[in-house]
């Protein structure tokens, strides 16, 4: 009996140091073979012989993230490629889109995807098998996950003489110190971070964090930091300014835009800011074209 507890002990401690990587759990149900290929930041191809025959979720690091891990109810930015396991075929995916921003919560997330994602870090490709569920999908689901950044992650750029000053703060969101001298009559674009990712093109579709402030007052006006920390995508093509200061920028950059008062902005035909020019400061996470690969 002795020798029958050791044994049990030795069981568990190996199943909690695995649990990140395969699931582990009580049955002795063999792990579904999946294989998945591709680099990171391009869909995935899965390899399987379907039909999946699963009762539990599984759950497989593809491979290890090295940035920062995940915090229990903080913002998250994922790519994703979910199969129909019964079929393999595709259901839904991200990469022909946009990333999905979310908090890592079980409400947000639903129990399979939180479990999956919980104690996991930035740059983490992930797999989760799972059976048919009445609270979900009628058949068996494959599904890739990568875990992307949720703030700029570049090289310092040494700042040009006579820009505001643009620190970080605790949580990762910039902080701006206005200048007394006369804003610039054109628009101006300095780095911040320099990231290493694919530049930007004007017809992109950018995921983005990004503060605005007035430039006279240094009064905040709008921030994804400032509500909940989500990053948020949509189309250059929607604001000229923006589409003309991050072209050519690559992803992972942060970056400042001084926009003077010539260019339509929503912000500043208001009442309170108008006719004066603004500072944005932009972290690049992702960027697309409508109908193409993703990078």
């Amino acid at each position: 009996m002795r020798g029958l507890r050791r044994a049990r002990g030795a069981l568990a401690a190996v199943c909690v140091a695995a649990v990140a990587l395969t699931g582990c759990s009580d049955s002795e149900e063999a792990p579904p073979d999946v294989v998945v290929t591709g680099d990171a930041g391009v869909a995935p191809t899965l390899t399987y012989v379907a039909p999946l025959q699963v009762t539990e979720t599984y759950r497989e690091a593809v491979w290890q993230g090295t940035g920062p891990a995940l915090v229990d109810g903080a913002p998250i930015l994922i790519d994703y490629w979910l199969e129909n396991a019964s079929e393999a075929t595709l259901v839904r995916d991200s990469f022909s889109g946009s990333p999905r921003s979310q908090l890592l919560t079980r409400a947000d997330l639903g129990a399979d995807l939180y479990e999956t994602l919980s104690g996991q870090r930035v740059g983490a490709r992930l797999l989760q098998v799972a059976p048919a569920s009445e609270r979900g999908d009628e058949y068996p689901t494959a599904t890739v996950i990568d875990v992307l950044p949720t703030r700029a992650e570049g090289s310092e750029v040494e700042p040009l003489e006579g820009f505001p000053a643009v620190g970080e703060a605790k949580d990762g969101a910039p902080t701006f110190t206005p200048v007394e001298s006369k804003p610039p009559a054109t628009l101006r674009v300095q780095p911040v971070l320099r990231g290493a990712g694919k530049q930007v093109v004007a017809s992109d579709t950018v995921t983005v964090q990004f503060t605005g402030w007035a430039w006279t007052s240094g009064e905040e006006f709008d921030s994804t930091w400032a509500s909940g920390g989500l990053p948020l995508s949509f189309s250059l093509q929607d604001v000229p300014a923006w589409q003309e200061g991050l072209v050519d920028q690559p992803v992972g950059s942060r970056v400042m835009l001084i926009v003077p008062p010539s260019y339509a902005l929503g912000v500043t035909q208001s009442e309170e800011l108008s006719g004066q020019t603004v500072v944005f400061v932009v972290d690049i996470l992702n960027a697309r074209t409508p109908g193409g690969t993703a990078p």
